[in-house]
């Protein structure tokens, strides 16, 4: 007698959540590690290209991600849409080479909390709680660590990771405005495109000057694909799948990753006082979102 065959169950409700869930956060924790390893795969043509020829081809690879993407109906653009627009192509250009020039000077770690201050600090002057507050102080107890007076203390590299700080907060907030006026990534895949016309006559000096080799050229390229077009489809996956609270809340832990793959990839060692630095920055994003109830966090 043959045996009768198996009904298929449909999954519930809490296993498809749970299996959502999960891809989600594996994708996360693939975005971040993406983005780390490319930043620390692009220092390593710092020595040829420099950190300059290093952005420069960064934005041409975001470039062709984001218009392949995104296919931008320029023609159709108001003056209105376009202002945003070309203001969100030099905060961009201005991000990238801010970051690489910091990681170049105080490494990837450093360099990568520091520019991590600029969505915190935004998330935190939306709000008017007690316990921002106090993430407020436990964040700026962080920067000061960080920041403290040592005989190798680079402030320039520091300073550059402001900067990227300052840029990453104005590209939170011009990607609002572009988004409200622009339908889709039509917006966002013009700005990478301006960007990268605008690094063609830097890459063009850098070539000239400092004729490119081929690791170093496979070093940039694959810093533009880890660091660019593969968080930002990661990305376009996870939001679907993940509440933006909890986005934001894993998005902490890229001054961590950025911290691990700068020891193990390039031997940059830090201190305890700088872990503990890090540690305060990232704990700080945590409790604010973790605490926050109805809160829309930044995109």
């Amino acid at each position: 007698m043959s045996a009768a065959p198996a009904t298929a169950t449909a999954p519930t409700p809490a296993e498809t959540s749970h299996r959502t869930s999960s891809a989600g956060v594996v994708a996360m924790l693939g975005s971040g590690l993406s983005n780390q390893v490319g930043a620390a795969t692009g220092s390593l043509a710092f020595p040829v290209l420099g950190p300059v020829g290093v952005v420069a081809v960064r934005q041409y690879v975001a470039a062709i991600v984001l218009l392949a993407i995104g296919r931008p109906r320029l023609r159709s653009f108001t003056r209105s849409q376009w202002r945003p627009v070309v203001l969100l192509a030099v905060v961009f250009g201005t991000m990238n080479l801010s970051l690489y020039t910091a990681i170049d000077r105080v490494g990837l770690g450093l360099a990568v909390t520091l520019e991590f201050l600029g969505p915190l600090a935004l998330a935190l002057a939306a709000t008017r709680r007690r316990v921002d507050a106090c993430c407020a102080v436990l964040a700026a107890a962080g920067v000061v660590t960080l920041m403290r007076p040592q005989p190798t203390t680079d402030y320039v590299g520091m300073g550059f990771g402001i900067l990227g700080a300052v840029c990453w907060a104005s590209y939170i907030l011009l990607n609002r405005t572009v988004g409200s006026r622009i339908p889709g990534a039509q917006g966002s895949a013009a700005a990478a495109g301006l960007s990268a016309l605008m690094f063609l006559p830097v890459g063009l000096v850098v070539a000239l000057r400092h004729p490119p080799t081929a690791a170093s050229l496979g070093y940039a390229v694959a810093a533009g694909v880890l660091a660019s077009a593969v968080p930002y489809l990661v990305d376009l996956f996870t939001l679907r799948h993940v509440p933006p609270a909890a986005f934001g809340l894993f998005m902490s832990v890229n001054p961590v990753l950025a911290a691990v793959v700068g020891w193990i990839g390039l031997g940059q060692n830090l201190g305890r006082a700088d872990g503990a630095a890090i540690g305060a920055v990232v704990t700080a994003n945590v409790l604010s979102i973790a605490t926050s109830r109805g809160r829309t966090p930044a995109a």
